[in-house]
């Protein structure tokens, strides 16, 4: 069983879901990117990474919430800073640090990227997260 789902307080993507919910004897919920855009689809923190990130954590919570999960179930992270000075990525990665994401602590990658898909975005977080059976029922 596939559950795709937009989140309503979130930007309207123009060709993905915010999420997808997988029934593999686990429930797991693989989240597209989590942008810095409010809901009215501006970019928020322009040239500012830390606000960004902060954004762009703000957002993965609302995403998580709207499929029964939160930070403490998410297995799994890419995060993508635009940027190849390693100090830059040390910033958006003390965001991350300072999240709830890293109760768990959960698995994450940071990459340096050229460019991300919005203009003026620095900072997307992919994730990877479990849907407890509770929720997963309601679902």
């Amino acid at each position: 069983m596939l559950k795709r789902v937009t989140v309503p307080t979130l930007f309207t993507p123009p060709t993905y879901s915010h999420a997808s919910v997988v029934e593999a004897g686990t429930h797991l919920a693989f989240l597209a990117g989590s942008v810095p855009l409010n809901a009215d689809g501006e970019l928020v923190g322009p040239g500012d990474p830390v606000r960004q990130a902060e954004r762009v954590i703000a957002n993965l919570g609302e995403q998580l919430r709207s499929v029964g999960s939160d930070f403490e179930h998410v297995a799994y992270t890419d995060v993508y800073v635009v940027s190849s000075d390693p100090a830059v990525l040390s910033e958006v990665w003390a965001v991350v640090e300072a999240s709830r994401l890293s109760v768990g602590p959960h698995s994450s990658t940071l990459l340096g990227v050229a460019c991300l898909g919005y203009a003026g975005q620095l900072v997307e977080i992919t994730a990877t997260a479990v849907v407890p059976d509770a929720a997963s029922d309601q679902a």
